[in-house]
């Protein structure tokens, strides 16, 4: 499978991620291949996950959980990179806008 991502005005791709794990309709698992410098990170070993859960509440309703694990393997300036994608800017942010895409309005 091919996860294209970071696709620019004039369509070059950037690679920042890796599908690691994809269990439709319940979650999926992606790499985090972005340094504490936001350059890419072509080190494997140096690079965060990303899992994205999906659970039924009610019909029409589904929970969606979000864990950014594993940031320390980023190694120095590890905290950057929590501090980014923990901040209002970061996550928080882009689960609002899902929310906002796909929620029902209450």
């Amino acid at each position: 499978m091919t996860l294209r991502v970071g696709v620019t005005a004039i369509g070059t791709e950037c690679r920042w991620a890796r599908i690691l794990a994809y269990e439709p309709p319940h979650r999926v698992v992606i790499s985090w291949d972005i340094s504490p410098y936001w350059q890419i990170e072509t080190d494997p070993e140096k690079t965060s996950e990303v899992e994205v859960r999906f659970s039924p509440e009610s019909p029409g309703r589904t929970k969606v959980e979000l864990e950014h694990r594993n940031l320390d393997r980023h190694g120095q300036g590890w905290e950057g990179v929590r501090d980014g994608v923990g901040g209002d800017q970061g996550w928080p942010l882009y689960l609002q806008r899902y929310e906002v895409l796909f929620g029902d309005g209450s």
